[in-house]
């Protein structure tokens, strides 16, 4: 999860530092090597290093791969996890080869963080149930409680989706010569605020609700509003200021951010049945 954020934050700093032709072909950086030569600019270093990333992602997820190995059976909801990651991180590899093989296009690079940010979130998801033995779960919130979060989360994957499309339009292309999709940035800037408001305005409601509830999730809701919040300032000040370059990377990995804790608060909803409440279900069943 971390490093799946980690590469995020490589990649805004590829795109933010107009690196992203540094290697101008791939899977190899140049059309005869491997590395940046000397005759490459510092972008290349800085595109390079992104890519080394992909490779250490690949390292963790096999690693954890055999360390679920030998559960498959028992937690076939981790080992199903596990290869999705693994999977989507091969994939986006080559996703990354083909935004270096468009220059750059808008909306390739727009699915490349997309993907990423998805990825964070279903490695948030393995690290939420890990601990939970096999068996079913039960709901520990009211149902109505649960349909406000998976209100929250759709207004995240709103929220950063149109942020994507803002980012498509605005002057961090990942390379001074790359064109831009042509739709007013400003439009968008507001399309983005909207649903990044209203879920501010959903995720309060859920922490007071769970606060005055008392229920088990209100410290996902306390560390989601926080993040929120500090998201809403930061696109503010990059709004105003004219998008500098290090507050659009922040706003980036906070993005990512959100989603992994959206994903822990939704999973804690649910808790393991216990042993008393299995036997009771199979007196029922008999």
């Amino acid at each position: 999860m971390i490093a799946n954020t980690v590469i995020i934050a490589t990649g805004g700093a590829v795109r933010l530092t107009g690196s992203g032709l540094g290697c101008p072909t791939w899977p190899l950086c140049t059309a005869d090597s491997l590395v940046p030569t000397s005759e490459l600019s510092w972008h290349s270093a800085i595109e390079f290093g992104n890519r080394l990333m992909t490779g250490v992602l690949c390292l963790i997820a096999g690693a954890v791969i055999v360390l679920v190995w030998r559960w498959r059976k028992q937690r076939r909801d981790l080992f199903v996890l596990a290869l999705i990651v693994i999977g989507g991180i091969l994939l986006q590899a080559v996703v990354g080869g083909i935004t270096v093989w468009t220059g750059l296009n808008p909306v390739i690079v727009g699915i490349h963080y997309v993907a990423s940010t998805v990825l964070v979130a279903v490695a948030s998801a393995f690290i939420a149930v890990m601990p939970y033995p096999p068996g079913p779960r039960k709901k520990v919130v009211p149902e109505s409680f649960l349909m406000l979060l998976h209100l929250v989360s759709a207004l995240v994957g709103i929220t950063i989706i149109i942020g994507v499309l803002t980012t498509a339009n605005g002057p961090h292309s990942g390379d001074a010569n790359v064109l831009r999709n042509g739709i007013d940035a400003q439009l968008l800037a507001h399309f983005h605020a909207w649903p990044g408001y209203a879920l501010a305005a959903m995720a309060l409601i859920a922490l007071l609700w769970a606060l005055f509830a008392k229920l088990v999730v209100w410290r996902y809701l306390v560390a989601l509003v926080l993040v929120i919040i500090v998201q809403i300032a930061v696109g503010v000040y990059q709004a105003r200021f004219g998008l500098p370059p290090f507050a659009v990377g922040v706003h980036m990995v906070l993005a990512a951010v959100t989603a992994s804790i959206t994903v822990f608060a939704l999973i804690r909803c649910k808790k393991p049945v216990s042993v008393k409440e299995k036997a009771i279900r199979l007196l029922a069943d008999d």
